[in-house]
């Protein structure tokens, strides 16, 4: 084996396969993947020279490549899938069925089993007498997978000790640990003895630990699944869903009506959908909970929206905005009366924007009131509406009575119709400084929106200020943010042609950003504002498409621009910049100088 092979298996004797296919080499694999460079495999290879240091770890220890970029490398070496362990990809069951002695002797772990079928990870997947001892233990057919030895020793032992068992190490945790928090104003609806029933079970304490991590990784979200195995528990971070733990079978009913309790829901009610809301004491501080609970094949299903306070960026400053787009925002919200829209899709962080301009607005000398489908988060000097349709409190009823209440800035948390968006122009007509959100695609087609509700043009004119349209973007991970060179493709989308000797940023994956690349993220801000030409555009009803011609005149920018400027500074990837915008126009971005970024390692 030459040093350059280190990593890859021996071959089999000549005799054995004359004619079989040359495995790559885990250079090779890493070299056209992009995560190294030619100029880094050769120094790396001469500086192994003849010691048994492997290739990889070399890298590894370098800092030129994460862990995981080595295991699914060496993986793509041996013809099977590399995977790096953790809580949630693992059946504690199965660890016990096959032995944890013979577990740490084999260098396996087996990870879940679907059907007659065990996936099992393998410090040797190549190896023939393993995989049959394992199919003779678990009775099943084995499919291999590559984990690192160190790794698989490192969870048998977790979980042959039983802090990873779910009956054990679940009653680890403190019942208290998760404290609900009783509202007076709550109907506290019958009250039963479930309690009881699962106080000293393990189920209290499975989503008291949901709760806790999705507290502590900053979920947004908690997805409860039937899974025909039993139960999958996922949660929502920077946009994406992961994996957070798989209970056994035969707890799902038990955890839904935990669920259900906490939430003052009907745990009998199992066939229509509800919705329910607790909030909890986690980490020392207060979280609300909006909990929805969905029939299917199944059984229920359950999402847990957390709203946590800590996670909510309230400066305007911290928000993502560039200098430029911030400050003609702050001139919509210094106006004394007229209407200021955000607009993007459903999660694209409308609601914190509305709320970040109302901290910058709200004092003594000003009354706020606000009418929002739910009210997300309490601010202080900030009268707070939530509308309640079954008793016919919409967002029109709502705002009509709030113009008797003598408001100087009103926040609408969505228009949806037409008689909330004449109301809201209304007000913004006779002197009152309107903020909303509004579901379009971009800044200027807020205006064709209004239109098509009803709204006229000559009206709409003079009660417009402008518009943000947005999209969050995922920040590049710090643990692992690397140097590379985009793909022609890629520059030519980002409008960028010119550019291929340009160095970006981009996160190669870690465990501290669950090897995504990305953690955290940043707003990508479109702003519209209405100049005195685009208002007389406005009200002769020109189309959006030249609202949009007359916004690049003037110099405004497209979100996608915006977002590639975000790129070029190194906060996110030009990829994930092309994933959260749409090309509008073939425009060419004048990149500005490089801006000084965090030290971080060079990668192809």
């Amino acid at each position: 084996m030459n040093e350059h092979d280190a990593h890859t298996p021996q071959p089999p004797p000549a005799d054995a396969s004359l004619n079989a296919p040359r495995r790559p080499r885990v250079g090779d694999v890493l070299l056209s993947e992009g995560h190294i460079t030619r100029d880094q495999l050769e120094k790396t290879l001469a500086s192994q020279g003849t010691g048994s240091r492997m290739l990889g770890e070399l890298l590894v220890q370098q800092g030129i490549i994460s862990p995981s970029v080595l295991v699914r490398a060496l993986g793509k070496c041996l013809g099977v899938k590399g995977v790096n362990l953790r809580h949630g990809l693992i059946d504690p069951a199965l660890v016990k069925v096959m032995g944890a002695d013979e577990c740490e002797r084999l260098r396996v772990i087996p990870m879940f089993k679907v059907g007659g079928e065990i996936t099992v990870a393998m410090a040797e997947p190549q190896s023939l007498p393993t995989i049959d001892r394992v199919a003779q233990l678990s009775g099943c057919k084995v499919r291999p997978v590559l984990a690192m030895e160190a790794n698989i020793v490192e969870f048998v032992k977790k979980y042959s000790s039983g802090d990873v068992d779910v009956d054990e190490f679940l009653t680890k945790l403190q019942d208290t640990a998760v404290e609900v928090v009783e509202r007076e104003t709550v109907d506290e609806g019958p009250t039963t003895d479930l309690d009881k029933m699962v106080a000293g079970s393990p189920i209290i304490n499975l989503v008291n630990i949901a709760l806790l991590t999705s507290v502590k990784d900053g979920a947004s979200d908690i997805h409860v699944e039937p899974d025909k195995k039993g139960t999958r528990i996922r949660y929502r971070i920077d946009g994406t869903l992961r994996d957070l733990m798989k209970p056994p079978p035969g707890m799902h009913a038990a955890i839904v009506s935990r669920i259900k309790v906490i939430g003052k829901m009907d745990i009998a009610e199992k066939r229509m959908p509800q919705e329910g809301r607790v909030r909890i004491v986690a980490e020392g501080r207060e979280i609300d909970l909006r909990v929805s609970t969905m029939p299917t094949l199944l059984g229920e299903k359950i999402v847990i929206r957390v709203l946590d306070k800590q996670n909510l960026k309230i400066r305007l400053e911290d928000l993502g905005f560039r200098d430029k787009p911030l400050e003609t925002f702050k001139r919509f919200l210094d106006q004394s009366h007229g209407m200021a829209l955000v607009t993007g899709p459903t999660g694209s962080g409308k609601t914190t924007t509305l709320y970040s301009a109302l901290d910058l607005l709200r004092n003594p000398e000003v009354n706020i009131l606000t009418v929002e489908d739910p009210v997300e988060y309490q601010l202080d000097m900030v009268n707070q509406i939530q509308t309640n349709e079954p008793i016919g409190l919409s967002f029109a009823r709502a705002l009509r009575s709030i113009l008797r209440q003598d408001p100087d800035i009103i926040m609408v948390g969505e228009i949806r119709d037409n008689e909330t968006a004449r109301v809201a122009v209304q007000a913004a007509l006779t002197g009152h400084l309107v903020l909303a959100t509004l579901h379009t695609n971009d800044a200027p087609g807020a205006v064709a929106r209004l239109v098509d509700m009803g709204i006229e043009t000559y009206l709409l004119s003079g009660a417009f200020n402008g518009a943000v349209a947005q999209r969050l973007a995922r920040t590049i991970c710090p643990g692992c943010a690397t140097k590379y060179y985009p793909a022609e493709h890629v520059l030519r989308d980002a409008g960028l042609p010119n550019e291929g000797g340009r160095p970006f940023r981009k996160g190669s994956g870690c465990q501290r950003c669950h090897d995504s690349g990305y953690q955290g993220r940043l707003g990508v801000y479109e702003v519209f504002e209405v100049t005195p030409e685009i208002r007389r555009m406005v009200h002769h009803g020109r189309p959006s498409h030249e609202l949009r011609a007359k916004m690049r005149e003037q110099g405004m920018l497209t979100l996608r621009e915006e977002g590639v400027l975000l790129a070029l500074d190194g906060k996110t990837s030009l990829e994930e910049i092309l994933r959260v915008t749409q090309n509008d126009d073939e425009t060419v971005v004048t990149p500005a100088p490089a801006a000084s970024a965090p030290p971080i390692k060079e990668a192809a």
